[in-house]
C-alpha cells in the first residue's frame, strides 16, 4: 500500500527530532528515509501539499533549511486507518497498525463497536485470541462454534431448544423412525450465489460420515440419498427420534462440498487471518436477513495483553467496544450458563465406586468451589445438572480414599485453581493427588485417558440441552472406559422413544444414577455477560454466551 509506505518514510523523518523543528538538508533527510535525493524532494513536495509539514530550503548543495512538522505520524495513521475502514478495506487497514500497543490503544478506541461506513452498518468486536478453524468437523472453541453457526446452515437448526427447519422446511418419518424424509426449501443458494442442490448435500453427508465423531453421532444412518431435487432421505438401521436434533448438531453443518469455506448461512466469510476475521451479510439467505452489513473480529493479543486488557475480562464476558472502558459500557445481557465444569471419576482396580462416592461427598461438604480465588461474579457453584435436574446429595460412606490418585484436566483456566484446591482437600484425607494439565478444550484428540482416576473439564451446552447431554455420552472420549454395555443399551432405548418428554425423563434418570454412583459431579456454571456501548441494539445472549449477529443493529446517524 503506497500510502502506508509514504507514512512510514514520514515517520522515520519525524522520529529524528520527535516532531520538533530541525535544521537539515535534503541529503541528510534522504539518508533517513532510505531513498535518493531526487525522490526525497518529490516526497517533500507531496507532504507539504498534503499539509503534513513545511520545508523552507536554501538554494545550493548541502545548504541547511528549516523543516517544520504540522502533523504527527499517529495522527496520519489514524486518518489512513479511518479512510481504509470507510472504504471497507479492513484487511488493508490492519497494515496501518504497526505501532506500539500503548499508542495503538488510543487509535483503535473510537473504531470499535457499531459504526456506519458508506451507508452500511458494521459491528467491530475486539477479541483476545486468534480464532481457530471454523470447519464444522474441527471446531473446539465456543467462539468458533458460534461463528460456524453464522456461516453454515444445517438441514435443521435449533430454536427454543427444539429442532426447526433450516435448509429443510418440513420432515416426516416412517417405519417406526427408520426412514426420514426432509423437504428442502426452493431457491437455496451458496455464498457464491451458486444454487444449492440436494445432490451436493448428499455428497457432503457422505464426507461427514467418514469422520470418527460424526460417525458416532449418526451411528444408525445406513444411507443418505436425494429421491427428488428438493428432498433428502435418511435410511436408519434402528429407530432414532433424535435424528432431527442430530442434524442440527455442529458436526452436521454443511459447507460446500468442493469449497469448504463456502456455506449457505446468514453470513459469508470475507476474510480470515490471525489478525482479522470479517463476515458479510449473505443477501440470498433463505431466512430473515441480518440487520448489519458486516461483523469484524479485530484480533491483536499483544495489544490486549499490554494495553487494553482483553476484549473480554474473561471469555464468558464479551465487550463490544473498547475493553479498557469496560466499566463504562452498559451490560446488555446476562445469564447463567447451562454448561458446567465437571469432575468425573473412573473407578477401577485400587479405586472403588464407594471411594469415588466418598470423594464426591467430601467435595459437597467442603464448599471449596465457592471459596476458589476467582474474580467475583464469574462462576456460581452447580446445584443442578440442568434446571429441574438437582445434583443429588451423596450418601456418607466409610471407606478411606486410595493413597494416590491421578487427575487429568483441561481448559478452562479456572480448573487450575480447582485442581489445586482438590489436591489440598485430598491431602488432608491422606490421599496424594498427581495433577496433569492438558492445554486443550476437549478430549477428542487425546487418546490416553486410561491413566486417569479423575478427569475435570468443561461441558459446553448450547441449544437443546437434553439432546446435548445424550450426545455427550455418545461422543466424548471421557466416557468409553467408564461406560458399560448397560449404559449403551439405555441410550439406544432412549433414542427409540417417540415422545420427547419420555426421552427427557429417561435421560434424567440415567444422569441421576451417574451422579449417585460417583461417576459425574458438576462443579460450577459460568455467568455469561455481554457489554456494549450505547447505540448498539438487538444484543441478547444465546446459549453459547454470544449473541445472534443477525439481530444486532446500529441506528443510522440521523439528525433529530
Amino acid at each position: 500500500m503506497r500510502q502506508l509506505n509514504r507514512l512510514n518514510q514520514f515517520q522515520r523523518l519525524w522520529q529524528h527530532s520527535q516532531g520538533s523543528p530541525q535544521q537539515t538538508c535534503v541529503a541528510e533527510m534522504a539518508s533517513r528515509c532510505f531513498c535518493s535525493d531526487r525522490h526525497l524532494r518529490t516526497l517533500l513536495s507531496q507532504w507539504q501539499h498534503a499539509g503534513w509539514l513545511r520545508w523552507q530550503g536554501e538554494s545550493g548543495r548541502g545548504k541547511l533549511g528549516l523543516l517544520t512538522f504540522l502533523r504527527t505520524p499517529e495522527q496520519l495513521r489514524q486518518q489512513l486507518l479511518q479512510s481504509q475502514l470507510q472504504a471497507g478495506n479492513a484487511a488493508e487497514a490492519l497494515q496501518v497498525l504497526d505501532m506500539a500497543p500503548e499508542r495503538l490503544m488510543n487509535l483503535l478506541r473510537p473504531l470499535m463497536g457499531g459504526q456506519w461506513q458508506n451507508d452500511a452498518p458494521v459491528l467491530r468486536i475486539p477479541y483476545y485470541r486468534p480464532l481457530e478453524s471454523v470447519a464444522p468437523l474441527q471446531i473446539s472453541g465456543r467462539a468458533e462454534q458460534h461463528l460456524a453457526r453464522q456461516l453454515f446452515s444445517g438441514v435443521t437448526r435449533f430454536e427454543a431448544d427444539e429442532p426447526v427447519g433450516d435448509l429443510a422446511h418440513h420432515w416426516q418419518h416412517a417405519d417406526e423412525g427408520r426412514v426420514w424424509l426432509f423437504w428442502l426449501r426452493p431457491r437455496l443458494f451458496w455464498h457464491n450465489d451458486e444454487p444449492l442442490q440436494a445432490a451436493q448435500l448428499v455428497e457432503q453427508f457422505q464426507r461427514i460420515l467418514q469422520d470418527e465423531r460424526a460417525r458416532r453421532l449418526l451411528a444408525d444412518v445406513e444411507s443418505v440419498d436425494a429421491p427428488h431435487p428438493l428432498a433428502l432421505r435418511f435410511q436408519l438401521s434402528s429407530s432414532d427420534y433424535w435424528l432431527p436434533y442430530r442434524l442440527a448438531h455442529q458436526l452436521c453443518l454443511l459447507p460446500h462440498p468442493q469449497q469448504p469455506r463456502l456455506g449457505s448461512g446468514p453470513w459469508k466469510l470475507a476474510h480470515f487471518t490471525p489478525e482479522l476475521v470479517r463476515i458479510e451479510s449473505h443477501a440470498r439467505w433463505h431466512l430473515q436477513l441480518p440487520l448489519m452489513q458486516a461483523v469484524e473480529y479485530w484480533i491483536t493479543p499483544t495489544l490486549f495483553d499490554r494495553a487494553l486488557g482483553t476484549s473480554c475480562r474473561h471469555p464468558v464476558q464479551i465487550a463490544i467496544g473498547d475493553a479498557a472502558d469496560l466499566a463504562s459500557l452498559r451490560p446488555v445481557s446476562r445469564s447463567i450458563s447451562l454448561g458446567f465444569c465437571y469432575l468425573a471419576c473412573r473407578p477401577r482396580a485400587g479405586f472403588s465406586p464407594a471411594q469415588a462416592r466418598r470423594l464426591f461427598r467430601l467435595l459437597q461438604q467442603s464448599g471449596i468451589v465457592a471459596q476458589l480465588p476467582l474474580e467475583e461474579g464469574l462462576i456460581t457453584p452447580s446445584k443442578e445438572l440442568l434446571p429441574g435436574w438437582p445434583v443429588p446429595p451423596v450418601e456418607d460412606e466409610a471407606p478411606d480414599l486410595p493413597p494416590r490418585l491421578t487427575l487429568h484436566y483441561q481448559l478452562p483456566v479456572e480448573l487450575h485453581e480447582m485442581a489445586q484446591a482438590l489436591r489440598q482437600l485430598l491431602l488432608a484425607e491422606g490421599c496424594e493427588l498427581t495433577i496433569i494439565f492438558h492445554n486443550v478444550k476437549s478430549w477428542r484428540r487425546f487418546e490416553d485417558l486410561e491413566q486417569a482416576d479423575l478427569v475435570m473439564g468443561d461441558r459446553l451446552i448450547g441449544d437443546a440441552p437434553i439432546f446435548t447431554l445424550a450426545s455427550w455420552l455418545e461422543l466424548d472420549r471421557l466416557w468409553p472406559a467408564a461406560t458399560s454395555s448397560r449404559l449403551r443399551q439405555e441410550l439406544l432405548s432412549i433414542q427409540q422413544l417417540d415422545d420427547g418428554d419420555a426421552r427427557s425423563d429417561a435421560l434424567h434418570q440415567l444422569y441421576h444414577r451417574l451422579m449417585c454412583d460417583g461417576l459425574l459431579l458438576p462443579l460450577f456454571n459460568y455467568r455469561y455477560q455481554i457489554f456494549a456501548p450505547p447505540g448498539v441494539e438487538g444484543i441478547q445472549l444465546n446459549t453459547l454466551g454470544w449473541f445472534d449477529f443477525s439481530r444486532a443493529w446500529v441506528p443510522p446517524p440521523l439528525a433529530m
